[in-house]
C-alpha cells in the first residue's frame, strides 16, 4: 500500500506553489488579518487559523504555526514542513522554475522505505559554533538560548546533554524544514511545543522589532537538531535513517557576509531576513 505523504508549505503571501498532491499550501498568521474592506485576507490556500491552531502566535512563532496546524489537524504516514521560497528539490533546481523542481511524491515514495526523517543538507559555520553564531547575530540571542537550556533542564532533562553538544557544533539543519514518519513527527512536536510555549512566557520582548520577535521560529531551528541528536544518541533513530535532501536557497551571499562581519566585529545584530 502506498504511504500517504503530506507536506505543508508555509507562506505569508500569495505565491506560486508546487502542484504535486503531497503539498498543502498554508497561509500562516491568518488569524485577525483583514483587508482594507474588513474582509479576512485570503490567498486561496488552507489557513492556519482553522481546527486546533496557534495562528495568533504567528508574529512570534513564524512558520511554526504551520507546523502546529499540521501536527493537530493532519493524519498521514509522513508529514513535513517547507516554505514558499525554500523547498526540497528532486535534483538540482531548474532555473526560474522552483515549484516544478520541488521533490515529488513519486520521488519520496522511492525513499521512505529506507529513511524515516528527511532534512535539508547541513549549513556549516566555519568560524562560529551554533551557540556563538546565534548569540552574535540575533538581538537577545544569548538570553534566548540560555533560557531554552534552562527550560529543557526543567521539562526534559534527558535532552540537556544533547542541547549542550549541539550548541558546540559548527553545523546544523536549519529553516525548520523536515519530513518525518508520523510517529516521529508526533514525538518531535510533542517535545518541542511545550518548550516553545514556556520560552515565550520567559523572554522579555520589550524593545524588540517585528524581526526580533520571531525568535521562537529561529530557536526551533536549533531545537530540531537537539531532538535529532538525542534520538540518534539513544538509538531511537539510526543515523542511516536520516536523509539529507538538496534544497533551494535564494541568498545574497555578499550581503549576508557583510551582515555577518558586522555582527562578529562590530557587534551589530541582524535586523532583517536576507
Amino acid at each position: 500500500m502506498d504511504k500517504i505523504i503530506r507536506i505543508v508549505v508555509a507562506t505569508h503571501r500569495p505565491y506560486k506553489m508546487p502542484t504535486d498532491e503531497i503539498y498543502i499550501p498554508i497561509q500562516v498568521g491568518a488569524d485577525g488579518k483583514f483587508d482594507e474592506r474588513g474582509n479576512p485576507i485570503d490567498f486561496g490556500f488552507q489557513k492556519d487559523n482553522t481546527g486546533e491552531n496557534i495562528s495568533y502566535k504567528n508574529p512570534v512563532f513564524g512558520t511554526q504555526t504551520a507546523l502546529y496546524w499540521a501536527w493537530k489537524n493532519l493524519k498521514a504516514d509522513y508529514i513535513g514542513l517547507v516554505h514558499y521560497r525554500r523547498l526540497f528539490l528532486n535534483q538540482n533546481r531548474v532555473i526560474g522554475n522552483l515549484q516544478d523542481s520541488a521533490i515529488t511524491g513519486k520521488k519520496l515514495s522511492t525513499l521512505i522505505g529506507k529513511y524515516s526523517v528527511f532534512v535539508p543538507k547541513k549549513r556549516r559555520y566555519i568560524i562560529d559554533t551554533i551557540y556563538s553564531h546565534y548569540s552574535n547575530t540575533m538581538n537577545g540571542g544569548k538570553e534566548q538560548l540560555d533560557l531554552t537550556r534552562q527550560i529543557i533542564r526543567e521539562y526534559s532533562s534527558e535532552y540537556l546533554s544533547a542541547f549542550d553538544k549541539v550548541m558546540k557544533q559548527r553545523s546544523a539543519y536549519i529553516f525548520n524544514m523536515m519530513i518525518m514518519k508520523y510517529e516521529l513527527f508526533d514525538n518531535y512536536c510533542g517535545w518541542l511545543f511545550p518548550i516553545l510555549f514556556e520560552l515565550e512566557k520567559r523572554v522579555d520582548t520589550t524593545g524588540y522589532t517585528d524581526f526580533d520577535k520571531r525568535y521562537i521560529g529561529r530557536i526551533s531551528e536549533r531545537l530540531l537538531n537537539v531532538w535529532l541528536y538525542h534520538q540518534t544518541e539513544m538509538g531511537m533513530i539510526s543515523p542511516d535513517q536520516i536523509c539529507e535532501l538538496p534544497y533551494n536557497e535564494d541568498v545574497n551571499w555578499f550581503k549576508k557576509g557583510i551582515f555577518f562581519l558586522q555582527a562578529k566585529v562590530l557587534k551589530k545584530k541582524y535586523a532583517a531576513s536576507f
